[in-house]
């Protein structure tokens, strides 16, 4: 897992510009409250140069005035400005009101950053929200096969830390680059104007800035990149451990797989470890750049002064813009490594939702009426490598799950599939729900080939109780309606009660309303499976299919149900999956599925008579039962 999402990250570009316009594209909706944001962090910026140069119009008017000729340009302007408007001011109103205008810049400046701090976290949120419904519901459309070949805690790593990593450009870094380099601009424009040598001295120093940067945007990039690979390991471990911490418990393992989970962890603490001494360099040496930076305007700035070619407040600017100028670029490399996370988490994203959905509902017939169900020369394989046969010699090649197999289902029928475990059963029941596709043959239901049907109505046809039951967190009603509008409280009730399962539910606390815990924790695997089968009957669909549906029920509970079950399925169409051979008796046909084929077909009698390969199993299990 780990070694997957490392090479994802490795192959992500710096900077990829299709990548960015496609992230950008999500701003569109929000496009004023962007515009807004960059024009409020230009005004902050302008705010911000000007501080500096209100201090030095202050020394030099009102604290040490100027004298003679002094080449100052922006504090004399200042003073022939307010002169020629009527406001020479004495040195006490003129420090005062430069302290009003200074406080004013502050006060403008904060007021302004936080405006704009607002809306870009308010457009952030919005933003992943949008892209967060974009992706489940991307998910929710995928084919099971994806689900099959991809780990879930991987998914919930796009779905959360990934997505965060957008929000982190969209808050903190798209805006502020423009207030970084705007500001980066403005306090080079001002430093040439008031005295291009002394800011050719203080810009001596930026070759070794920037060179300092370089190293610390590769490094930080790779440490980056091996944090999200091992961060994505980790959960992909925990989800799947978490989710199977009985089996864990079971069989022992908990101190095997700690050591496991802690050879992750330790890779993960040791990425962040080396991207720690990234940041532990990087800040320490811009800071000491930036201090030969002021030494250097100490030296050449105050050897002016004293020749009396530059003012004090001149001097005095400089020191401030000096440590200004170096902010900005310390950020900049801080936006550098936020992009970075933002382009290899926004490739991540796109990959999944640029990951087509091969099973679509391209068909707009309805199933509301159905008559029959055909299997026509159906062959199936989960990978390629069996669907790529092109001899007869290479179809009986173990890639196919199922090979040439056909049979038909009349409305009200009731067909059995029998057979080992992985002959093929429950892959039947897969295929015609179409969660996956035959690559050779047909699915025909009424006649028509089944991709012709709209697929919601194709599926609202069946309801399929599994050996796999899943519950969701809730309550009891929620988990047999799955909250769906149209079962009433009536419906649940009397699903429940067909199913033996209003027993139980009816000492649970608050009955229907009791809480379930996440995967029906608290309750048995057979109460969960009564459940599961109650679920099914509430949405009454016109086929059942119950795929090993009591292999969890105890014998008594079973045989409970086998009335129910008869009266619900006497003229529903039904397809029943089991082991329990003596559970399919009355079945009208059975099929004996071995090795993805159908062997024999017929009725339990037929089958008993025919003394093949069915006789076989049913002798099995009757000397099993016998000796128990």
């Amino acid at each position: 897992m780990a070694d997957i999402e490392k090479h994802e990250d490795e192959g992500a570009k710096a900077f990829d510009p299709r990548l960015a316009r496609r992230l950008f594209a999500y701003l569109k909706p929000y496009r004023f409250r962007a515009a807004l944001s960059v024009f409020l962090v230009i005004v902050s910026s302008l705010f911000e140069i000007a501080g500096p140069a209100i201090t030095a119009i202050a020394i030099d008017l009102y604290v040490k005035p100027l004298q003679g000729a002094n080449p100052m340009g922006v504090s004399r302007r200042a003073g022939d400005w307010l002169a020629s408007h009527g406001w020479a001011l004495d040195p006490i109103s003129g420090i005062n009101l430069t302290a009003i205008v200074y406080l004013f810049t502050l006060v403008g400046g904060f007021a302004i950053l936080y405006s704009q701090m607002v809306l870009m976290n308010l457009m952030g949120q919005y933003i992943m929200y949008d892209l967060r419904r974009q992706i489940f519901t991307h998910l929710q459309r995928l084919d099971i096969q994806f689900f099959d070949r991809n780990p879930v805690g991987r998914l919930m790593t796009r779905v959360t830390t990934d997505v965060d990593a957008l929000n982190d450009l969209f808050t903190a870094g798209f805006v502020a680059i423009f207030g970084d380099i705007f500001v980066l601009l403005g306090i080079v424009g001002v430093l040439f104007w008031m005295n291009w040598r002394l800011a050719l001295v203080l810009f001596s120093i930026t070759p070794f800035i920037v060179l300092v940067s370089i190293w610390f945007r590769r490094g930080a990039r790779v440490t980056y990149r091996k944090v999200r690979a091992r961060i994505a390991a980790i959960n992909a471990f925990l989800q799947e451990h978490i989710s199977g911490m009985s089996t864990v418990q079971l069989f022992n393992r908990e101190e095997k797989e700690a050591e496991k989970f802690d050879a992750l962890n330790r890779k993960h603490r040791d990425a962040n470890i080396e991207s720690i001494f990234y940041y532990a360099v990087f800040y320490p040496v811009i800071e000491l750049i930036e201090t030969i930076g002021v030494a250097l305007i100490v030296w050449y700035g105050g050897g002016k002064v004293i020749q009396g070619t530059l003012s004090v407040g001149a001097l005095v600017a400089f020191f401030q813009y000096s440590q200004r100028f170096y902010q900005p670029i310390s950020d900049l490399s801080e936006k550098y490594n936020i992009l970075q996370a933002a382009m290899a988490a926004s490739e991540r994203i796109f990959r999944l939702l640029d990951t087509p959905v091969h099973i679509t509902s391209t068909g707009t017939l309805k199933a509301e009426h159905l008559e029959s169900i055909e299997f026509r020369d159906v062959w199936f394989a989960y990978n390629d490598s069996g669907a790529a046969a092109a001899s007869a010699a290479e179809a009986t090649a173990p890639d196919w799950v199922l090979k040439n197999v056909s049979f038909r289902v009349n409305r009200g029928e009731r067909i059995a599939l029998v057979g080992h475990t992985g002959a093929g059963k429950t892959t039947v029941t897969s295929l015609l729900l179409r969660f996956y596709e035959p690559q050779r043959g047909e699915i025909l239901i009424n006649g028509i080939d089944f991709r012709e049907y709209d697929l919601e109505s194709l599926r609202r046809s069946f309801a399929i109780v599994q050996q796999d039951f899943f519950l969701f967190t809730g309550n009891v009603a929620d988990n047999i309606s799955l909250a769906d509008p149209a079962i009433s409280p009536e419906m649940i009730r009397t699903a429940a009660l067909r199913v033996q399962a209003d027993r139980f539910i009816s000492r649970l606390p608050d009955g229907y309303a009791s809480q379930v815990r996440e995967r029906g924790a608290g309750l048995s695997v057979g109460e969960k499976q009564l459940l599961s089968f109650a679920r099914a009957l509430a949405f009454n669909p016109p086929v059942l299919i119950l795929d090993e549906a009591t292999s969890s029920i105890d014998t008594e509970t079973e045989l409970l149900i086998q009335e129910a079950i008869q009266t619900l399925l006497e003229g529903r169409t039904s397809l029943v999956i089991a082991h329990r051979l003596s559970t399919i008796r009355s079945a009208d046909s059975i099929l004996v599925f071995h090795h993805g084929e159908i062997r024999e077909r017929g009725t339990h009698d037929q089958l008993m008579e025919h003394g093949g390969l069915y006789r076989r199993l049913y002798e099995i299990q009757y000397r099993e039962a016998v000796a128990v």
